[in-house]
């Protein structure tokens, strides 16, 4: 069956992975309301997106399912559409859009970055470095330790359901 995610994303590991992540944006704008009283309203359209960025205050919002799992956080600076495309286009923090905080995380670990100091440690220590082999994103590794150093704010929550 094709889905939104198969389309979007022909080399994603799993069918779900645009579902999973707009599930988690959703988990991120309940956490700021209920926990900072932040209200984010995304933009649906691909117009919008886009044209002004994820949403209008300007937070792009990440899942990150393996953070504690693999002990770093992954920040994304460049994808492609699908594998077969030869040039990369910038993306994550790299993505010159309106967005100033960087959220990522997963349900059981949020992070929430000022996008500039990200662009500064990419750009003093990843910059010029070999790229893992990954199909259609390219990223690099902070470990959690060095997250929580750098993140404006970090949740680090126990049970709990989506």
């Amino acid at each position: 069956m094709e889905t939104k995610s198969n389309i979007l994303y022909p080399d994603a590991d799993r069918p779900t992975v645009f579902e999973e992540g707009l599930e988690f944006q959703d988990f991120v704008v309940n956490l700021l309301m209920s926990e900072l009283g932040i209200a984010v309203s995304n933009y649906s359209s691909r117009y919008y997106q886009y044209n002004f960025g994820e949403n209008k205050q300007g937070i792009e919002i990440k899942l990150d399912k393996r953070i504690l799992e693999t002990g770093n956080v992954s920040i994304e600076v460049a994808e492609k559409s699908n594998a077969s495309v030869q040039n990369w286009t910038p993306s994550g923090i790299m993505r010159d859009d309106n967005s100033w905080l960087y959220i990522q995380g997963n349900t059981k670990i949020v992070f929430i970055f000022g996008k500039l100091i990200l662009q500064k440690i990419y750009k003093s220590k990843y910059i010029n470095k070999t790229w893992e082999p990954k199909p259609t994103i390219r990223t690099f590794l902070i470990t959690i330790e060095e997250a929580k150093k750098y993140a404006l704010k970090v949740f680090e929550l126990e049970n709990v359901n989506g």
